[in-house]
């Protein structure tokens, strides 16, 4: 018998609710998620085989020895801000309980709770990211490099207990600069700003057009459309020259790569003293819908009393880092509603963390089963 499945249960109903609520007590914006790393491994150690913090500082924890390799795949910085923690009429509400200390206690928990018949036909490895809302994704990034690849992969994000996430839109940062030199205001031409603001409207000119009006006949779904937004403006001017920055957020449809959009963008005009770079972007990611982990949580939901939702959505996740490595069959799952992501009013009904857990847990049974 192993360590976990012999040791008394402590992430149960209440001990995961009662971590989810510790954790998030712990702020953790991306740099600083020492003490939350810490707290996993220590919930996670009575339950596991092995764990630790590893070089990165992401918290990990392995269980079982079975063939099949699923990753749990969570994160565990946090957008900055947040409401007040506090508990009422069983909500928990504050910073991370839904983006993604929620979902990352739900992986912890299913691992935990593992009997040793799945512990048998498995081998689950949880990994608490560091740095997913942060650019580069440190932690996702060392996990691809230190980790055998998965052969399922379970990624913890917000998509509702009875809700599955099938895929994410790609991402690319755009910056862009005009320069020119100093002149008097009054004289009749386009200063740096508006030789900026021209250049803004060029390109989402070209983004209406080069974005597919139709699929299959119908009106395009957000999804399949490439959308851009003018998300920072700057301006400077040192008596010599006038500069004008903005930051360009482009969300990547499966039909645009990083490199394509590149590519494309390289023959718009964008006016004389204009000039752009980007930084590595990412992929637009996608499940199939009957693929074997899409199947088994739409019977582990249908099981729990649900009806399965399953959804795409516009953002990115620490999918789209491990996506190119990582390639096999994934899913996203988590409880909470993601549009309370990054909100003043961020909050996750502690009953949904319990039926999540238990969607995971029969998840995990029937890839068990069926291996």
């Amino acid at each position: 018998m192993t360590r976990g499945a012999g040791a008394a249960n402590l992430l149960g109903d209440a001990g995961a609710r009662a971590l989810l609520e510790e954790v998030v007590r712990l702020p953790s914006p991306s740099g600083a998620e020492a003490a939350v790393s810490a707290r996993f491994v220590a919930a996670l150690a009575p339950h596991a085989d092995e764990a630790f913090v590893d070089e990165a500082g992401n918290a990990v924890a392995v269980a079982g020895r079975g063939a099949l390799r699923v990753t749990l795949l969570g994160h565990l910085d946090t957008f900055p801000g947040g409401p007040p923690v506090r508990v009422e009429d069983g909500i928990l509400h504050g910073r991370g309980t839904v983006d993604a200390k929620g979902p990352a206690v739900a992986l912890a928990a299913a691992l935990a709770r593992a009997g040793a018949d799945v512990r048998e036909a498995l081998e689950l490895r949880f990994v608490g990211a560091v740095g997913e809302e942060a650019p580069g994704s440190r932690g996702a990034r060392h996990a691809v490099l230190a980790y055998p690849r998965p052969h399922l992969l379970i990624v913890g994000e917000p998509s509702g207990w009875d809700g599955l996430t099938l895929g994410y839109k790609g991402h690319l940062r755009l910056h862009l600069r005009a320069e020119r030199p100093a002149a008097h205001a009054a004289r009749d031409e386009a200063t740096a700003c508006e030789a900026l603001v021209a250049a803004w409207s060029r390109v989402r000119a070209w983004a209406a057009e080069a974005a597919p009006a139709a699929v299959d006949g119908a009106e395009a779904r957000l999804f399949d459309r490439l959308q851009v937004a003018l998300t920072s403006l700057a301006s400077s001017h040192d008596g010599m020259t006038e500069r004008a920055e903005a930051v360009l957020d482009w969300r990547l449809p499966p039909a645009w790569s990083p490199d394509a959009l590149r590519a494309a963008l390289a023959t718009v005009d964008l006016g004389p003293g204009l000039s752009w770079t980007t930084d590595d972007g990412a992929v637009a990611v996608r499940a199939q819908r009957d693929g074997r982990l899409a199947r088994a949580f739409r019977a582990a939901i249908r099981a729990a009393g649900g009806v399965p939702a399953p959804r795409v959505k516009t953002g990115t996740s620490d999918w789209n880092v491990v996506a190119p490595a990582w390639s096999g069959d994934t899913v996203a799952y988590g409880p909470g509603d993601a549009a309370l992501d990054h909100t003043p009013v961020e909050r996750l009904a502690l009953d949904e963390l319990d039926r999540s857990i238990a969607v995971l847990g029969g998840v995990l049974r029937q890839l068990a089963a069926a291996r």
